[in-house]
């Protein structure tokens, strides 16, 4: 499947306000500082700026340069682009100002010089390969010279993330619990490198290394296996006698569990264990089925089964393709005497050791629990190691992609009912299918991913797979031990930069125009509900790109049934203690409001009588949506646009032509969400380049991930 990264939760900076009393406390005064506070660039080059705000909670600032796109540009995040040419005169300034209080600024000198004045720098190692939580020391030189005038990044944010590693202003990488991913060129999700930074602090030149990430889950294992690791069917290949050459898959070895005879099993995906319905399990002519080997084929040298060993044999799978009754993509191997380890550990799930670096640990023992919207979950994968993120969405209808065979481009869909949507490309990537899901609060199997886009990873709820198997008289619980954290989602600890909140969003100004001449219209009506402060318009969340009418709304007062459409308009809710601004706001009014509103998170939790509301439409329209062209599922969510209302996600395939989607279905708001298209299996992975060579010759290998 796909998906991968960890999300930092966003922190939400409450303002209390109060009656005025008899005694007199001075204000705060509010104090802005710069750095650098002098330095040089040289035309075109890149420098960072931080700002630092004190005596107030709102710690943002808005960023400008005097003079205009001449003397350079500066992102919102303090990202100075130098001009392509010196101008005159040669120094400018940069102010950083609170927008707490906009009389407050500070102001930095920049110095730009010619590409010639430079110099060089690079970084040493050019190249490394850490893996998970592991660490590497880097040195900036200067012209040659050791330097640590330099100011570090990894792929491009000072000080790094937790998505991509951090570093220290020393050059200590630390890296990430998860491999970086990226979208692939079919629109799946592949995980790639990080790239380390030094930029002079002196003139701006800057160097380069490579960082390749690589987990423990795709190394071969000695003794009993513990799991989240490489493996697969050792037949799981597929040779090409016109190119003569070989195309091997491989995914994850999920978890382990037992019958009630206590009989142990390897829990993972049909299409990782029994190569997309294609495997051999016990039967009349067969006592056996497939060996299931680690680590799988696509991590062996040479693509065969020679480089690895048999620690289970294919016992049961739900069919993909004629399957009756709840769909799942789940598979059973009994395992071999002493090849895997009876705990059920499952790597990076436990505390960490000495180093820093998470220990296997097992689930929490039984048989998981029910996902819930915001829970936040873990996986440890092939692919990515271990990634933590949180349900976006429940009850959702998908359709996804399968490839017959492994390395074939004949393809075939399944419909799945009540699935789990994870949020964040990087949550998984190609390799990762058959990770067990579980909670990071306790460790609770939670789903079975085995599937995902570019945006999103999907599993079958854990109960459903449990059900399947129970049917065919194997009722199955996981192998653990008791409730823990997954602490290895709180790793490393560094500072760490918000992740996993809402995308900023542009809209036309035409369709900006006919939703501030609705608002006209209906302004007398809209700005009568007791709570509003102003109404204005801007971007809608739950459907980027579409206007929305905006409702400033005091926070905590109670709503008194503010629309969620006003002539098929929607509307969008923006809630703070107080607003600088009252009435009829104009976009560019409207826009300066947002600023002092932090941005929200990806998903938030609704009331179990909104969630109700939603089934009950999902249950009504889920299957009339998913026959419309382009849409790919139907979930339930929390809508962007109305904090606390329950959503219909409506799951697009980027790029294909779709009906409009309407912003209320039966009463209830529609998210809109788009990526590309969901798949699983060895369609979304992407092979090694390999050569035609004679027919008498040995057939090149190349491998791939199921995901």
């Amino acid at each position: 499947m796909h998906r991968t990264s960890c999300l930092a939760l966003s922190c939400v900076s409450v303002f209390l306000w109060g009656c005025a009393s008899s005694s007199h406390t001075p204000p705060t005064t509010i104090a802005v500082s710069i750095a650098p506070a002098t330095v040089a660039v040289a035309v075109g080059k890149t420098q960072p700026f931080t700002a630092s705000i004190t005596g107030s909670s709102n710690t943002a600032a808005t960023w400008s340069v005097a003079g205009g796109a001449s003397n350079g540009t500066i992102t919102s995040t303090g990202l100075y682009m130098a001009p392509t040419a010196v101008p005159n005169p040669a120094q400018v300034t940069v102010t950083a100002t609170s927008q707490a209080d906009s009389t407050k600024s500070a102001s930095a000198t920049v110095t730009i010089t010619t590409a010639s004045a430079t110099g060089s720098v690079s970084v040493s190692p050019s190249a490394a390969t850490v893996p998970n939580f592991g660490t590497q020391q880097f040195t900036a030189l200067e012209n040659g010279l050791p330097s640590t005038a330099v100011t570090w990044q990894v792929n491009g944010v000072t000080g790094g993330n937790q998505t991509v590693g951090f570093i220290s202003t020393s050059g200590l990488y630390v890296a990430p619990s998860g491999v970086p991913t990226r979208s692939d060129s079919s629109g799946g999700s592949v995980t790639t490198t990080a790239t380390v930074t030094a930029i002079s602090q002196v003139n701006s030149a800057s160097g380069t290394a490579t960082v390749t990430i690589v987990p423990v889950n795709q190394q071969a294992q000695s003794g009993a296996i513990v799991l989240g690791t490489s493996g697969g069917n050792a037949n799981d290949s597929t040779t090409n006698t016109s190119t003569h050459t070989i195309t091997c898959c491989g995914g994850t070895l999920g978890s382990l569990v037992v019958n009630g005879g206590g009989t142990p099993f390897i829990l993972s995906n049909n299409h990782v264990l029994a190569r997309t319905d294609q495997g051999q399990k016990p039967d009349q002519t067969h006592t056996v089925g497939d060996p299931i080997i680690q680590p799988g084929l696509v991590d062996t040298p040479t693509c065969t089964p020679s480089g690895a060993r048999t620690v289970a044999n294919l016992f049961d799978f739900y069919n993909l393709e004629t399957g009756t009754g709840t769909k799942v993509d789940a598979a059973i191997a009994k395992v071999l005497a002493g090849e895997v380890d009876p705990s059920g550990n499952i790597l990076y799930l436990g505390a960490p050791d000495a180093n820093g670096v998470p220990v296997p640990a097992p689930p929490h023992g039984g048989t998981g629990v029910t996902a819930s919207l915001t829970m936040d979950v873990a996986k440890s994968g092939r692919a990515t190691g271990l990634t933590c993120s949180k349900v976006v969405g429940v009850a959702t209808t998908v359709s996804v992609l399968y490839h017959t065979k492994c390395g074939s481009s004949t393809t075939f869909s399944v419909n799945y009912t009540n699935q789990v949507q994870i949020a964040s490309g990087s949550f998984s990537a190609e390799g990762d299918s058959g990770s067990l899901v579980v909670s990071v609060a306790n460790a609770d199997p939670v789903a079975l991913m085995y599937a995902g886009s570019d945006t999103d990873t999907v599993g079958n709820p854990i109960g459903d797979v449990l059900n399947f198997f129970a049917s065919r008289g194997n009722a199955l619980s996981f192998v653990g031990g008791g409730a823990h954290q997954v602490r290895g989602c709180s790793l490393p600890v560094k500072p760490a930069s918000v992740s996993g909140t809402q995308s900023a969003v542009t809209v036309s100004p035409e369709a900006m125009q006919q939703a501030a001449a609705v608002r006209d219209a209906h302004a007398p009506e809209l700005l009568a509900h007791p709570e509003v402060q102003a109404v204005g318009v801007g971007a809608s969340l739950d459907h980027p790109r579409e206007p929305a009418i905006l409702f400033f709304v005091t926070a905590g007062q109670p709503r008194t049934n503010i629309p969620a459409q006003v002539d098929g308009v929607r509307t969008r809710i923006v809630e703070n203690p107080l607003f600088a601004r009252r009435g009829m706001l104009s976009a560019a009014e409207s826009a300066q409001l947002q600023q002092a509103v932090p941005a929200g998170p990806e998903v938030y939790p609704i009331s179990e009588a909104e969630l109700a509301r939603a089934k009950s439409v999902h249950a009504a329209r889920a299957n009339d949506q998913m026959s419309q062209p382009g849409v790919q599922g139907v979930g339930i969510t929390s809508s962007l646009d109305a904090p606390g209302e329950a959503a219909l996600m409506i799951l697009l395939v980027r790029g294909v032509a779709h009906n409009s989607i309407p912003p209320v279905i039966d009463g209830l708001r529609t998210r809109v969400r788009e990526s590309s298209r969901f798949t699983a299996g060895t369609g979304d992975a992407h092979s090694k380049a390999a050569c035609a060579v004679p027919a008498t010759q040995t057939p090149l290998r190349k491998a791939t991930a199921s995901n």
